[in-house]
């Protein structure tokens, strides 16, 4: 039997990815200009601008940031003010930079309270900066990929397989819990990340340091270094790790022979 609804209202998250106008989805876009009621978090003037054209209700939630202020009670902040005018009745879209399920906590905390409280809501795929990564490096993870948020990697201690890529997400902000206004939230958080690292892999490893690009006219930044020199490189709270496996894991002639291949 379908769930009734108690109103008209609904909740869609979407993600603007990260080159400005061009990572949005058709899909994302319809949302975006037939909502009642936008609400978004951005990373750049350009995107800004080109939402509030989209649709005249735009308003950023930027605004529950402060620096100092734990981020969790920001994010608090941020989902019960989206999900405001959906008790409301509105048609409501929250549009996060990048994809708006990956490492974003607002957008999934949104929809899941929305869902809990009987309302429509869906999350909408967008373009993440991993698969950025993925085109700008040219590395297919069909090959085998591990990708983890720095901070969970190292407070759970995760033991990495040396014959996958491992990627790491927001690698300068590990163990930085409030908004900071700064490129690089915690240098004592990479050294302690490059320690870790350092129990699996060589310091002679070849890492690379990656931000995506926000505009057609700039480049993405990559910055390729040795393990032993990642906690003295230049890294942002936007940069991700790309970490290469260290060799191919050994194909299984048992198993080849089950499969009947080659």
């Amino acid at each position: 039997m379908r769930k009734t609804r108690r109103s008209a209202g609904s909740l869609t998250a979407v993600g603007t990815g990260y080159l400005f106008g061009a990572h949005v989805t058709t899909e994302a876009r319809i949302s975006i200009e037939k909502a009642e009621k936008l609400f978004y978090v951005v990373s750049d003037r350009l995107t800004e601008n080109w939402l509030r054209s989209l649709n005249p209700t735009a308003e950023t939630l930027s605004s529950c940031y402060a620096v100092g202020k734990d981020r969790r009670l920001t994010y608090e902040e941020m989902v019960e003010r989206t999900l405001a005018p959906v008790r409301a009745g509105q048609r409501v879209c929250l549009a996060f930079y990048g994809h708006p399920a990956v490492c974003s906590f607002p957008p999934r905390e949104a929809v899941r309270r929305a869902r809990r409280e009987g309302f429509d809501a869906v999350i909408l795929p967008g373009i993440s900066a991993e698969d950025c990564l993925f085109a700008d490096l040219n590395i297919d993870p069909s090959a085998g990929c591990q990708s983890f948020e720095a901070t969970n990697f190292v407070v759970r201690r995760h033991k990495p397989d040396v014959t996958a890529a491992l990627i790491l997400w927001q690698v300068g902000q590990i163990g930085v819990s409030t908004y900071l206004e700064m490129e690089l939230w915690s240098r004592k958080g990479l050294r302690i990340l490059t320690d870790l690292l350092r129990e699996t892999y060589p310091a002679k490893h070849k890492v690379t340091i990656y931000e995506t690009n926000f505009s057609p006219l700039s480049e993405p930044r990559l910055h390729t270094v040795t393990l032993g020199q990642l906690s003295r490189a230049p890294v942002t709270v936007g940069s991700l790790l790309y970490v290469p496996p260290l060799y191919s894991a050994p194909i299984d002639e048992e198993m080849k022979q089950r499969l009947g291949y080659g």
